[in-house]
């Protein structure tokens, strides 16, 4: 289980990528493609044409990381119809999306807000 902090950003390819790329080929690609900042601590994940396997690149304050899953059966289930060359998401989704978990059918609800007085 991957633990993260609800406050980093993530950005997920809307098409598959060639995981043949390592660390100099993907930041190219965010650089390139996503028109990010590689070494800004985002997190940039990619999968490839089958579903099966992802990568997940990201800075720290040394170097670049790459996080790799291969799933030995089934595939992982992002969302659909993204627009642009990527879409952000939470952390917690990314999260259950690794776990396997298909968010294609889950419904937000309204969550409470505190309603502010106008003095």
């Amino acid at each position: 289980m991957l633990t993260l902090p609800p406050t980093v950003r993530v950005f997920v390819a809307s098409a598959p990528v060639d995981l043949r790329k390592g660390f100099d080929g993907l930041s190219a690609l965010v650089q390139s493609s996503f028109g990010h900042d590689p070494t800004s601590g985002f997190l940039f994940v990619f999968y490839n044409r089958r579903g099966e396997q992802v990568r997940i690149l990201f800075f720290d304050r040394n170097g670049y990381c790459v996080i790799a899953k291969r799933l030995a059966r089934g595939r992982f289930h992002f969302p659909s119809g993204l627009q642009g060359p990527c879409a952000q998401m939470e952390a917690a989704e990314l999260s259950l999306i690794l776990e396997g978990i298909d968010l294609s059918e889950a419904r937000r609800h309204l969550r409470w807000r505190r309603e502010r007085k106008v003095a």
